[in-house]
């Protein structure tokens, strides 16, 4: 049968993937979740490039927004798959033998609530007979800064992907300091002045190590775990895209 000459386009295979945006990204999208279809194959810089045609924010902050498949960072060149959860996170928000496990079998060290913390409780999490040092640090919510008046903080998380890294954190600690233990406990939601957002405590056997685990903790926290402020000042509210 002679070939009639009409070509038929064929379609690309389709994937569905969900895509979570957090912090400033999620108040311009308007949206914390968005269910999407690509094409088989496509790639994190693909998804990236298409939400910066919706959203300008995307562009503006360039290399500093980072992206997550499954709960694990991601490189742009990444393959997407169909079912994967994706999440661009804008920069997260600072401020101015070898055991990896908690002191009490089962317990959870390294938790995000919407509950006032606890700083007792908290230490509770990794204290026992062998530590003879236990360090305390706790992060409260202050009346100033960036040179604003600040009537209260809103914090917001990815709780599943900042309670793994954390976790991953309480673990380099605990290599890095043979016998030390580091709990940390972080809070979300509307925060007042005076009220604790994180504590993280370090117990070992000698005071050295629990004071350079606890520092190593806060420090490497504001760095790598997905958490947000909005701090609402007298004069507005704005997001804090830049540990400080």
């Amino acid at each position: 049968m002679p070939e009639s000459g009409v070509g038929y386009a064929v379609a690309m295979p389709r994937i569905k993937i969900t895509l979570k945006l957090f912090g400033s990204l999620r108040e311009a999208a308007g949206d914390s979740t968005l269910r999407l279809e690509l094409d088989e194959g496509a790639r994190v810089c693909d998804l990236r490039e298409q939400l910066a045609a919706r959203l300008p924010l995307v562009q503006k902050l360039g290399d500093r927004l980072a992206a997550s498949v499954n709960l694990e960072i991601a490189d742009p060149d990444d393959v997407l798959e169909d079912g994967d959860e994706v999440a661009f996170l804008p920069p997260v928000a600072g401020g101015d033998g070898a055991a990896t496990g908690s002191a009490e079998s089962g317990a959870r060290r390294c938790t995000i609530s919407d509950a006032p913390l606890d700083e007792a409780e908290v230490a509770a999490r990794v204290e026992g007979p062998d530590a003879g040092g236990v360090v305390s640090f706790v992060g409260r919510v202050r009346d100033h800064a960036r040179g604003h008046s600040i009537e209260h903080l809103e914090y917001e998380a990815y709780p599943e992907m900042a309670e793994r890294e954390m976790e991953k954190i309480a673990d380099e600690a605990g290599a890095r300091w043979p016998g030390t233990r580091v709990a940390i406990a972080h809070r979300v939601g509307h925060l007042a002045i005076g009220d604790a957002a994180v504590v993280v405590v370090a117990a070992s056997a000698h005071r050295a190590e629990a004071f350079e685990a606890c520092r190593f903790a806060i420090d490497t926290l504001k760095v790598r775990v997905p958490i947000w402020k909005r701090e609402v000042a007298t004069d507005g509210a704005y997001w804090v895209d830049d540990h400080a």
